[in-house]
């Protein structure tokens, strides 16, 4: 088994933010930064594993900060976590204005990519090196977003949930309940 460090595949992606990029307030288009997130994770995994790679998951999202045109949009991406042929690929966006220099965090999401052969089928990566603390977090991280996406699959499988023990919670919240 081959291993590698997260060095050894990370990128940073940087574009400028044109117009076409912008949406109706005049703000880079989200759609347009999840794209470029997708291609950075993309390029890593791909770079990690030396094979294609394809997206099985995006964790969590949050647009922090609006990204303005003209401004340039920073990507770095790494990866996290192996497993046998999927990787987690943290992927930081951070936008820079060019006239005063000053920096925002705009997001972080996690990437979970699969290496495919060239027959399409799942194929094995080579396992992380982790030489710091920081990777050592990263990687942990990743296992238990793993765990708790896993448990939230089944305590909300249709065939399982019952809706009845969660009625006294939605009282507190916006919604109206109309059962039949």
């Amino acid at each position: 088994m081959s291993f590698k460090t997260a060095s050894q595949s990370q990128i940073t992606l940087s574009e400028l933010m044109l117009p076409s990029h912008s949406n109706f307030s005049g703000k880079i288009h989200g759609g347009h930064i999840l794209n470029l997130m997708d291609q950075v994770a993309f390029a890593v995994a791909s770079r990690h594993s030396g094979e294609y790679c394809v997206t099985a998951s995006v964790n969590k999202v949050d647009f922090l900060h609006p990204v303005e045109v003209g401004e340039l949009l920073h990507l770095k991406a790494a990866i996290n976590y192996t497993g046998n042929s999927s990787m987690v690929v943290g992927v930081r966006v951070e936008s820079e204005n060019i006239k005063t220099g000053k920096v925002n965090h705009c997001n972080s999401s996690y990437f979970t990519m699969v290496a495919k052969d060239d027959n399409g089928n799942k194929t094995q990566v080579p396992g992380l090196i982790i030489s710091d603390s920081d990777g050592v977090r990263r990687y942990v991280r990743s296992i238990y977003r793993q765990d708790e996406a896993n448990s939230r699959a089944t305590r909300f499988d249709e065939n399982r949930f019952n809706a009845t023990e969660h009625l006294e919670m939605l009282k507190v919240h916006n919604v109206q309940l109309d059962l039949h």
